[in-house]
């Protein structure tokens, strides 16, 4: 029946060694029965095992087996010969240059016997005797047979309870089935016939390739990633051994062979369920020192061996250290299933993490990570993909030339190519690369290209950024200080960031309340295109809004501006227009000002196609924007006031531009950079109020009231004319003050001023231009110029209204005449303190100022208060208690003439000389004290010329009457001539003519 043992030669002793080999097959009873026994009676003394004593004479006697316990006679000593050959057979393999070598015939023999061993424990005579009282102990109720036994005390390898003696016995089997699966009867049996339908014991190959465990599994592993039907049965044992290799390390010969060195440094005493694996793993992620390459390289074929990717339980040290994490973050997901691990990376760095979970994860990831096959999920749904974009070969065939996580590098490229770039990848493959790249872009070390390149540069510049995703942090802080292969993969990563801002994972959790509150919509989105930063930026100073996502968020921002790829809006929006207008300019805010001042140009000039494109023109507006909320994004300003901000901000927070803003208000005390910085971004919000942050930000709800409507250019002007409402915000009509007392503090800051009076100035302030200088400020000297024009009724008519508004807002707040509190300071806060205190500006300064005229000693506080007087004069609207005191009998008596010019202040004066006209008692004392005012202000301040002289007799409220006294004497001086032109005596012709 056994075709094997037919042509065996009768009366050797072949036949029964065949039937001993096939004692599977026999189905005769009494012929089991018999072979079974001599199989017992074989297996106790290796001289009856058929051609064993040929085959390993020579080598008993070169390891020395042949005389054990050379004293004593036991009947049961030659059962530990075998186990000597065995144990010099397993040691050969785990030396270099071993010292004695075991025959290959004997190697065979030793292998085939053990193999023939491995359905009874009772056949393999030394791990009988050395385990027997192990089995009753923990394999009580195993039935022998079928390499159960075997089995069982596997499991049981490391209980504490275990006597040294069996451990080591059973090692050494371990070890021989390393060497040849055969050797454990239940993988043999299970796999048998998916080992031949996969063709992973093909005869061209080495027998001792094909042979050993770790080709039989990458073999029928890569069967199953491919998609392929394995026995159910197979893959129950190739689990068993898988978690068997990383339970031992010594089961693997390469292990002990490259990182001997490594263990004994770092990892001694950590033998028993994968610590001493994991202690290595952790030495290469440099946490304890460094490791060889090719202990590294050993541990990676060990990793791709096992493939602990697919399912956690092959790593027991993994699963002991994670199971209270399993049970509460990941008790959704039937256990052994791949997601388990991506689940472990998810909570990554949460509350719900322990520390031990955590390292046990980071140590086997960085594995994973080198080898985009280790990730089951993503191979399976990947490798189309990837073997049509990357180049891959099969799941157990790797290339020597392919650098570690090469081919993810290559995968999450092409995740995040537009459809105009080509080649994309699946819809189901993007969504993993992505959840992956998400992951692990927490640690550094997670991503092997910027690891090895950036080596050099992270122990330079982050050596002491040890928390978590501060390393990444620190390498973009460090942008332009970097190697340029470590600067590409950086910026290549953060340009990855800007397009998906969920890679910063840390960041997100940080900011999951605003997401959910305020930005949904956006990060529901299964494509995000930079809309997530940029809700995120635009929600930065809610309420709800925490510490470490508001700190996160403006690190992003900060990031963005060392490049403007990294801004992922406006890259997609603007990047023809920066190659066509702004070439050779990398920085982000060199960008936004190049583009900027483009639009600015074509903008003035009128051009008829704007060269910067209408969808850049949108997002640079944005970019505008956001930089004005934070001084830190404007560099240039940031570096030239770093000093100030120290000496005078130091304790004012960054956000929502207050430093800006602390800067304005001590403008006067910055150094000289810093000050004309400072003056011109005041120059660049006055031309566009939008950029002012600060006055957005407060006035945001009086701006939707008051100027829904209004162009951004005008926002500012709108919100000056609503200024006085009822219903206007306190806070905000304070910023609108500030910002009125900047503006006339300089015409520079008033474009609506500089373009009405444009022709005006040079004409009549041209002295004041020539002295100052291009960076400083005129301290309202030019305006001051244009009120004195004003009062003398020479300016232009547009320049002339503009004059007039100012003139009336600072003569209801003094605090909008610079020139007035520049000089007068003194005497406000000494006759005018109370005035100056109240919480409404109404004119009261300035009345209390004119009152105490006689008592002013500086000069030129003196000059100011007589050019407000002269003001005045020209029209009652600039003075707003005579026009408050007089404003019934304005309506009653001068209603039909028109304000300026000092028409109704004439109008006012002539109907106080007339006695039929009775005016209100106020207005009345009020006119007297004006004249009062005037004639004293005429005597102190003379005419300086006969125009001035004019000037003052035309705006003077007894115009008429002085007009009409020079009239009569004219005429007086006309008849006088006409009366006494003959009285000279008469020359006749003759004589004239001679």
């Amino acid at each position: 029946q056994i075709k094997e043992c037919a042509d065996e030669p009768v009366g050797k002793g072949f036949l029964v060694s065949c039937l001993v080999d096939h004692r599977g097959n026999i189905t005769e009873y009494q012929c089991h029965q018999y072979i079974t026994k001599m199989t017992a009676i074989i297996f106790s003394d290796y001289r009856l095992i058929c051609g064993f004593m040929d085959d390993c004479k020579a080598d008993i006697n070169l390891l020395k087996c042949g005389s054990i316990r050379p004293g004593e006679k036991d009947a049961h000593s030659q059962g530990e010969v075998v186990a000597c050959l065995e144990k010099g057979l397993v040691k050969e393999a785990e030396e270099t240059d071993p010292r004695i070598q075991v025959s290959d015939q004997c190697k065979k023999a030793i292998l085939r016997v053990a193999e023939l061993s491995s359905d009874d424990f009772h056949l393999d005579r030394h791990l009988y005797f050395a385990c027997r009282d192990d089995r009753e102990r923990f394999c009580e109720n195993t039935q022998a047979g079928e390499g159960r036994v075997y089995k069982c005390l596997f499991n049981h390898k490391f209980e504490e309870s275990m006597s040294e003696k069996c451990r080591d016995a059973l090692t050494t089997r371990q070890k021989l089935i390393a060497q040849d699966y055969k050797v454990s009867y239940s993988l043999a049996k299970s796999c048998k016939s998916d080992l031949k339908k996969y063709r992973c014991n093909v005869e061209n190959l080495p027998r001792s390739r094909e042979a050993r465990l770790s080709y039989l599994l990458m073999c029928l592993e890569s069967a199953v990633h491919r998609g392929r039907q394995v026995s159910s049965e197979c893959q129950g044992e190739m689990l068993d051994y898988r978690r068997m290799l990383m339970e031992d390390f010594s089961l693997s010969p390469e292990i002990i062979l490259s990182c001997r060195g490594e263990i004994e440094h770092h990892c001694s005493g950590l033998h028993r369920k994968g610590r001493t694996l994991h202690c290595l793993m952790k030495v290469v992620r440099g946490e304890k020192g460094n490791v060889g390459l090719n202990c590294q390289q050993a541990l990676q074929t060990l990793i791709q061996e096992t493939d602990p990717g697919a399912d956690y339980r092959i790593d027991r040290a993994l699963n002991e250290a994670c199971e209270s994490v399993i049970q509460t973050a990941c008790k959704h997901i039937r256990s052994g299933d791949p997601m388990i691990l991506s689940c472990l990376m998810e909570h990554l760095y949460t509350e719900k993490m322990v520390e031990d979970c955590e390292h046990r994860l980071l140590e086997l990831q960085y594995f994973i990570s080198r080898d985009w096959k280790l990730v089951t999920v993503l191979y399976r749904k990947c490798q189309g993909d990837a073997s049509r974009l990357c180049h891959t070969h099969g799941w157990n065939e790797t290339s020597e030339l392919m650098p570690p996580g090469a081919v993810f590098s290559c995968l999450y490229r092409h995740a995040y190519r537009t459809e105009e770039q080509g080649r994309r990848l699946s819809r189901e493959c993007r969504a993993e690369v992505q959840r992956i790249l998400h992951q692990r872009a927490m640690d550094v070390k997670l991503d092997p290209a910027l690891q090895d390149k950036c080596m050099i540069d992270l122990g330079k510049w982050c050596s002491e950024k040890t928390e978590t995703g501060q390393e990444l942090e620190c390498l973009q802080d460090h942008l332009d200080d970097l190697e340029s292969d470590c600067r590409d993969i950086v910026g290549n990563l953060t340009e990855l960031e800007s397009e998906d801002i969920q890679i910063e994972a840390l960041l997100m959790r940080a900011c999951e309340p605003i997401i959910q509150t305020f930005c949904h919509e956006v990060a529901d989105n299964q494509i995000d295109s930079g809309d997530l930063m940029e809700c995120l930026i635009q929600n930065k100073h809610q309420k709800e809004m925490n510490e470490k996502c508001a700190i996160g968020v403006t690190h992003f921002q900060l990031v963005q501006m060392k490049d403007f790829r990294f801004s992922y809006k406006f890259k997609m929006a603007c990047k023809e227009d920066v190659l066509k207008l702004c070439p050779n300019i990398k920085k982000k805010v060199d960008v936004v000002i190049c583009l900027s001042t483009t639009v600015r140009n074509d903008t003035l000039q009128d051009a008829k196609e704007h060269r910067v494109s209408l969808k850049c023109r949108k997002q640079l507006r944005v970019e505008e924007l956001e930089m004005t909320e934070d001084i830190r994004l404007e560099p240039e300003l940031y570096e030239a006031c770093k000093s100030d901000i120290k000496n005078y901000c130091q304790n004012v927070p960054y956000g929502n531009a207050q430093i800006i803003e602390c800067l304005k208000e001590i403008k006067k005390q910055l150094s000289t950079r810093c000050h004309q910085k400072v003056f011109k971004l005041q120059e660049t919000e006055m031309m566009d109020p939008e950029l002012d942050y600060t006055l957005m930000r407060v006035c945001k709800q009086m701006i939707k009231r008051f100027c829904p409507e209004a162009d951004s250019k005008n926002m500012l002007q709108c919100l000056k004319q609503n200024k006085n409402s009822e219903v206007m915000d306190p806070k905000c009509k304070q910023m609108i003050t500030k910002r009125q007392i900047t503006q006339n503090t300089d015409y520079r800051l008033n474009p609506v001023l500089r373009k009405a009076c444009k022709a005006d100035i040079p004409k009549f302030c041209q002295n004041i231009l020539n002295r100052a200088k291009d960076d400083t400020e005129l301290e309202g000297q030019v305006i001051s110029c244009l009120k004195l024009k004003y009062a003398d009724q020479r300016l232009s008519p547009d320049c002339e209204d503009q004059i007039r508004v100012i003139i009336q807002e600072s003569a209801l707040d003094y605090r909008l005449d610079p020139q007035l509190q520049m000089h007068c300071s003194e005497e406000i806060s000494n006759l005018c303190a109370e005035e100056a205190a109240a919480q409404e500006q109404t004119g009261q300064v300035e009345e209390c100022l004119k009152v105490n005229l006689l008592k002013i000693k500086t000069e030129m506080c003196k000059k100011e208060v007589l050019n407000m007087l002269k003001e005045s004069k020209a029209d009652i609207f600039v003075d707003p208690v005579l026009h408050t005191a007089c404003a019934l009998d304005i309506k009653h008596h001068c209603a039909a003439i028109p304000p300026g010019r000092g028409r109704q202040m004439s109008c006012l004066m002539e109907a106080l000389e007339d006695k039929r006209v009775r005016l209100q008692p106020e207005c009345k004392k009020r006119l007297n004290d004006r004249i009062e005012m005037w004639s004293y202000a005429a005597k102190v301040a003379p005419a300086e010329g006969f125009s001035d002289l004019a000037m003052q007799v035309m705006t003077s409220p007894s115009k008429n009457y002085i007009l009409s006294v020079i009239t009569v004497g004219i005429c007086v001086l006309f008849l006088i001539g006409l009366m006494c032109g003959r009285i000279t005596k008469r020359v006749t012709r003759e004589l004239k003519d001679r």
